[in-house]
């Protein structure tokens, strides 16, 4: 392969799916360091990548917006071509990415077995369901020299604007709200309904946490922030930070960072906890960790019920539970989760 030309990564997914990518990424700069790497993205989870150093280049695929149907895929393929790539690496699976990359005639293509777009790789490498997501990602990167093991974690670089930013948000919040200790970050959006632990749950540990003498931030993007709200309002507001909505993705990043442990739904904050190298309690209902998506850090656990013949229920969860009774998630009490909080900060300070 001519290194001067370069691989991109294709993956145009969620931003948990974007996190997960970045162990391939750095496997890649640290098994052939003077490789060009660039990453193709959907324009929301674009920033994600900003001051990565095994990232030299983000193209931003609007494939919702000017970049969809027939002649915006077309329109981007040809843009694609123009950086002569050598080689894309695909962990996508749906069949408009594989299209994009052939289209672009980028002369090696390198995807999984299950993908719909399958019929269009160069390579095809087995997907595993037994493994972890980054260890399957990583595989794509065994036929160009990439040397390592499932167990490389994310990481991410919030910018110094990103940094001040959250400087300014804290010690405005500080300020008022300076009696309490360590911070704790509660994440209680998803996607799919049924992945999320009820926001009852979280009002009833962000409660326990205060009475703790933590301090609890809510994180989470602007779809998420009436439901933070109305969890800081229920737990009684004091000592509760509730930054949803407020803040780009990197600065979510480096908010979590801040605290002492993050408590999340299967969904994308447990991921940027992770790159953070910050502990996460990652709470589990539709899903499950066996999918490959649990958080992988030293000291990250899960919750989960378990020996119901109802779960999994879905790949990615859905928008009301199939058997009526949300048991999967109403099994599990704020008990349980702020016990497990307590347990990892002990692990800690051990």
């Amino acid at each position: 392969m001519n290194r001067s030309k370069g691989i991109v990564l294709f993956h145009t997914a969620f931003i948990g799916d974007v996190v997960l990518l970045l162990p391939l990424a750095q496997a890649l700069r640290a098994s052939i360091p003077d490789v060009r790497i660039a990453a193709v993205t959907i324009p929301q989870t674009a920033p994600l990548l900003a001051n990565h150093p095994a990232i030299d280049e983000v193209l931003q695929f609007d494939k919702k917006g000017q970049d969809g149907g027939l002649s915006g895929l077309l329109r981007f393929s040809r843009r694609l071509r123009a950086c002569r790539f050598d080689c894309a690496l695909i962990p996508h699976r749906s069949l408009r990415s594989a299209l994009v990359c052939a289209f672009a005639r980028i002369p090696e293509r390198i995807g999984f077995s299950t993908s719909m777009g399958r019929f269009l790789f160069t390579r095809r490498i087995p997907y595993d369901r037994r493994s972890h997501e980054t260890a399957r990602n990583l595989s794509l990167g065994t036929p160009v020299g990439v040397q390592a093991d499932g167990g490389v974690l994310p990481s991410l670089y919030p910018g110094g604007r990103d940094v001040a930013r959250v400087d300014h948000l804290l010690q405005e919040w500080r300020s008022r709200e300076s009696s309490f200790g360590d911070l704790i970050a509660l994440a209680p959006g998803s996607v799919w309904n049924t992945k999320r632990w009820p926001s009852e749950r979280f009002s009833a540990l962000a409660r326990m946490l205060r009475a703790a003498r933590f301090g609890v931030v809510l994180v989470g993007g602007r779809e998420d922030k009436e439901l933070s709200a109305g969890i800081a309002s229920e737990a009684g507001g004091e000592g509760i930070l509730n930054a949803a909505g407020e803040l780009s993705l990197l600065q979510s990043a480096e908010l979590i960072r801040r605290c002492r442990v993050a408590v999340s739904n299967d969904s994308a904050p447990a991921h940027l906890a992770v790159a953070m190298r910050v502990p996460v309690v990652s709470i589990f209902g539709a899903t499950v960790p066996a999918f490959g998506f649990a958080p992988g850090g030293p000291f990250d656990a899960v919750v989960e019920t378990e020996g119901l013949p109802c779960r999994p229920c879905g790949i990615h969860g859905g928008r009301s539970c199939p058997v009526g009774t949300f048991e999967c998630m109403l099994a599990i009490g704020p008990e349980q989760v702020h016990s497990k909080i307590l347990e990892i900060i002990r692990r800690q300070e051990r």
